[in-house]
């Protein structure tokens, strides 16, 4: 082991009060850190999810909402990325249900293809769709992406996998099944820490 190393399994803190104090053996700590941090991303999201499972005005829980909708995805043989990403694209509800599209767009950016991304920043706005009428809004405020390469996908999502996706007798596998999709979702960012 070298004396950096060694100085740096010592030191369990950095040695500023301000960034602009930092050394590089300080941000490597901090690298370090992130890194396991970043390893334990599944099982948050997974306790997230978990903790969508309560009361709701909905016929199902929030929970049972995700899990049919990855289950729909599954049936009708989406890829695994598109699997998970229809578990995991109201996770935001349990943080910020106003904007839950795109804190949960903002969660699954690094690992997830632009294409998703996209889905689940913009599948709030595309639910409107079916319910904006009722409160004097366009139903078609989506339309202002119409030219997007992705608003098929997003017009389709919603249709096929979430707007549809309350239904207490639809048979609806449990998180378990999922779960390793979860995990295998997390295992390796296709971005950098920023």
């Amino acid at each position: 082991m070298s004396a950096t190393e060694t100085d740096r399994s010592v030191a369990s803190q950095v040695s500023f009060t301000a960034m602009a104090d930092g050394t590089r053996a300080d941000y490597e700590l901090i690298a370090e850190h992130d890194a396991r941090n970043a390893d334990r991303t599944a099982e948050r999201m997974i306790a997230l999810l978990k903790s969508m499972d309560g009361p709701s005005p909905y016929p199902i829980s929030r929970l049972q909402h995700v899990l049919q909708s990855a289950t729909r995805a599954e049936a009708d043989g989406a890829d695994d990325e598109t699997i998970a990403v229809a578990l995991l694209h109201d996770i935001g509800d349990q943080i910020s249900p106003h904007n839950h599209s795109q804190v949960a767009a903002a969660i699954l950016k690094p690992y997830v293809s632009e294409r998703n991304w996209w889905i689940v920043q913009h599948h709030g706005l595309f639910q409107g769709y079916y319910w904006f009428a009722h409160y004097q809004r366009d139903p078609n405020e989506r339309d202002r992406y119409a030219d997007h390469p992705h608003y098929p996908a997003c017009v389709d999502f919603c249709e096929r996998w979430d707007q549809n996706c309350f239904d207490p007798n639809y048979a609806t596998k449990p998180l378990a099944h999922f779960e390793p999709l979860v995990h295998q979702l997390f295992a390796a960012a296709k971005t950098e820490f920023v």
